[in-house]
């Protein structure tokens, strides 16, 4: 029997591919071209397979997800904006170093003006936002807005979004943008007690995953159509999800975890080296649906828990520490180790004792292996979405 060639095979797959994208993108038009325009649709296309597809989507559907009217952009920056910025110096250096984040192949003068256009936009956003205070890491979520839909629209959409999504990371301390970080580890605790417990023994914290979420993974990722695909997503859903997706990415390397030396050096190393590789598909729909399964109102007192028990600051400390040791000696390192061994075990023994039986958290997730656009996470994660973004001109984070 004659086998099909496997270039039909991927011609045929190709076809496919293309012919729902182009469905895709006629439904997407499709809901723009109405009055009053549904957001709801909207926000499950950004979350399905392959998000909104296309920069040029992006530039009509981002400022809806955002609740931006289009007509009623910020000004042209003031002559004196650097002048009057005490921000300008450290933006200046940071957009410097900006170069991987434009593509390779794009000219330099048209990066060096681009870059001009980032310094700009930061500082209007700040100058504009007094109670913001720039951390460095924000102009790498600032350059993909950039990229994406120009100067202007790009100072509009980040200003709203620097004043909701990202106002925690925006305080003047980093104790809320911590509290966010703490939800990380609970994540984890419910899917795969195992690792969530090897994790605690190595005590590494959750600082290898700052500049994931504080960039929503803008810094970490070297191909810039996951970057916007993240985005996508995220702009659709709670503005915790970034958190989600950041368990995931933990969880999906269990095995790497698990397989090295249980010590703070060694699985901070590990988690920090972002692979660039990852099924983000796969992990988009699972971060949706541990979204729904474990809501963050669920894991709001395990992660004051952690807030209180150990924060990423203060294992951080610790790790500088460690990895200042570029030799270190091994017989003392192992009796490090297993004074931390007996510690872990004496206190886990109390722990046993004070507190409920764990749950079996190995529970199949009742849409993995679909798209969240297809099943009932979806609908829970873009209904989360809407009822908070309602509440915009609350400014709900204080």
């Amino acid at each position: 029997m004659t086998q099909p060639r496997p270039s039909r095979l991927h011609d045929n797959a190709e076809r496919d591919s293309d012919a729902k994208q182009k469905r895709k993108v006629a439904e997407i038009y499709q809901v723009l071209n109405n009055e009053p325009v549904d957001i709801a649709p909207l926000r499950r296309m950004a979350i399905s397979e392959g998000g909104l597809l296309m920069d040029e989507i992006r530039c009509k559907v981002w400022p809806r997800l955002l609740n931006v009217n289009i007509d009623d952009l910020l000004p042209a920056p003031e002559e004196e904006l650097r002048e009057n910025s005490k921000d300008y110096q450290q933006v200046l250096l940071d957009v410097r170093r900006s170069l991987r984040r434009f593509p390779p192949d794009m000219p330099d003068e048209q990066r060096e003006g681009l870059q001009e256009e980032l310094i700009d936009c930061i500082l209007q956003v700040l100058q504009r936002n007094t109670q913001l205070h720039y951390y460095q890491g924000y102009h790498d979520i600032v350059v993909t807005f950039l990229l994406v839909v120009g100067e202007r629209l790009a100072a509009t959409l980040v200003e709203k979004l620097s004043t909701h999504h990202l106002r925690d990371f925006m305080d003047p301390t980093m104790e809320n943008t911590r509290h966010i970080l703490n939800y990380l580890m609970p994540i984890i605790d419910q899917v795969n007690p195992d690792l969530h417990d090897f994790m605690q023994r190595a005590e590494v914290g959750t600082i290898f995953a700052l500049s994931w979420l504080i960039t929503w993974f803008g810094h970490v990722l070297s191909d810039f159509k996951h970057v916007v695909r993240l985005y996508d997503f995220f702009l659709a859903c709670h503005p915790l999800m970034p958190i989600y997706f950041a368990a995931v990415i933990v969880l999906h390397r269990a095995p790497e975890v698990l397989a090295c030396d249980c010590d703070m050096a060694s699985v901070h190393h590990l988690l920090s080296q972002i692979p660039q590789d990852l099924p983000y598909e796969t992990l988009i729909s699972r971060a949706g649906d541990l979204f729904v399964q474990f809501p963050p109102s669920k894991l709001a007192q395990e992660a004051a828990q952690q807030l209180a028990e150990r924060t990423a600051v203060s294992t951080f400390k610790d790790f500088e520490l460690a990895s200042s040791q570029q030799e270190p000696d091994t017989i003392l390192r192992q009796r490090f180790r297993e004074q931390r061994e007996q510690l872990w075990a004496e206190e886990r023994a109390k722990s046993l004792l004070a507190t409920k039986p764990r749950t079996n958290r190995f529970v199949k997730l009742a849409v993995m292996g679909l798209t969240v656009a297809l099943g009932a996470a979806a609908v829970a994660v873009v209904k989360s979405a809407l009822e908070w973004a309602p509440k915009f001109e609350l400014q709900i984070f204080p």
